[in-house]
């Protein structure tokens, strides 16, 4: 499994490589010193995993991955510091591991990602786990709540560590990243539409060619959500005969 380490301090990482030489599963591929690196890195190579810091000049490890497009890499937090933990696991992180590393703790997480790998602790990739477009969720902003059925979700959409519901007249927020929703719905039914949006398919009303190879897709509701090149081109190999 390749795998990239963004830390802005050369020390850590060396110290993260040496450590890593004990799970021979796991080849480092790239280094980071900042998220602006990391873009490029990321987005050359495609790793499998990131191990990455929180705390880094300029944009941080968050603010990394909500411009990461999707398929976002599997994500290892390492961190001096320990407040971040509920943010990093509402990202859907693998692990959180506090420095100085544990070489015990950094066991646990390569195992906990065999086992993700595996399927045994994550529904992505079973399709008996997808929630079904008759099932109802729960979904609650604030004092309200509802029992909203799946297959009348037509968008979700990002909004920093939140997540934007969108169904009949309503559009509560939830404090859930979009990642985790997306291992959720059936891909059958539901499309990565770019990184910060997901469409429900049985909601479009229409499709236009835009700039540059891009489709701009218009919901029924009237949302307008705007698909690029290379999402294009997955949309019409998904949805083509």
């Amino acid at each position: 499994m390749n795998a990239v380490i963004i830390d802005d301090e050369r020390l850590a990482r060396e110290e993260l490589r040496e450590l890593l030489k004990e799970h021979s599963e796991i080849t480092i591929v790239g280094e980071a010193a900042n998220a602006e690196e990391a873009m490029a890195v990321i987005e050359s190579i495609r790793p499998d995993l990131l191990f990455l810091d929180v705390q880094m000049p300029g944009a941080d490890g968050f603010e990394l991955l909500e411009r990461l497009e999707p398929p976002i890499p599997k994500v290892v937090f390492t961190t001096a510091y320990a407040e971040y933990a509920v943010q990093a696991f509402n990202v859907d992180a693998l692990d959180y591991l506090l420095k100085p590393i544990d070489p015990e703790r950094l066991a646990d997480s390569i195992e906990r990602l065999h086992e993700r790998m595996d399927g045994k602790d994550h529904p992505e990739g079973h399709p008996d786990s997808y929630l079904g477009p008759s099932d109802e969720v729960f979904v609650r902003d604030g004092d309200r709540c509802w029992f909203v059925e799946v297959s009348n979700l037509r968008l979700l959409e990002s909004e920093g560590n939140y997540t934007r519901i969108v169904f009949e007249k309503e559009r509560p927020l939830l404090l859930r990243a979009l990642n985790t929703f997306e291992v959720r719905l059936d891909p059958k039914v539901f499309f990565r539409a770019n990184r910060s949006q997901i469409i429900n398919l049985k909601w479009i009303d229409k499709i236009e060619p835009w700039f540059s190879g891009s489709l701009r897709v218009t919901l029924k509701g009237g949302e307008h959500v705007d698909l690029s090149r290379r999402k294009a081109k997955l949309f019409r190999d998904t949805m083509s005969l």
